[in-house]
């Protein structure tokens, strides 16, 4: 059994955690082919299987890419990495925005989070 819980090899390079540009450019090529990314299929594409302690560093780089995109004009990228289990992002994702009032769960969010992808789409199959 893989415990997700568990703190990983002290040795183990995580950098690609922390790679912007990289991460930047597997949610482009995502958005380009109109899907969306879940959190271990993410770290999958870095070399990594999931764990929680990656997956938090992995959002918080997440943070850094809408950073960037929202300076340069474009779509938010975060969008796109959701949980498995419901196609939805995550409490981290949720927790700071100031356009969306209502729960993280349900029809109401689904339809939010599809909206912004499809603009996410849009932006990038344009491209």
């Amino acid at each position: 059994m893989i415990d997700e819980y568990a703190f990983d090899d002290a040795a183990e390079d995580k950098s690609a955690l922390y790679d912007v540009p990289r991460i930047t450019a597997i949610l482009q090529a995502v958005a380009k082919e109109g899907r969306w990314i879940s959190y271990s299929e993410m770290l999958m594409s870095l070399g990594f299987r999931f764990t929680r302690p990656k997956m938090r560093v992995l959002c918080k780089t997440l943070d850094t890419v809408d950073a960037e995109a929202q300076a340069r004009g474009e779509p938010e990228l975060a969008v796109l990495v959701v949980r498995e289990s419901d196609g939805l992002p995550g409490q981290g994702w949720w927790v700071c925005r100031t356009d969306y009032v209502g729960q993280w769960v349900g029809a109401e969010a689904k339809a939010f989070v599809s909206k912004l992808q499809a603009d996410v789409f849009a932006y990038w199959q344009a491209r």
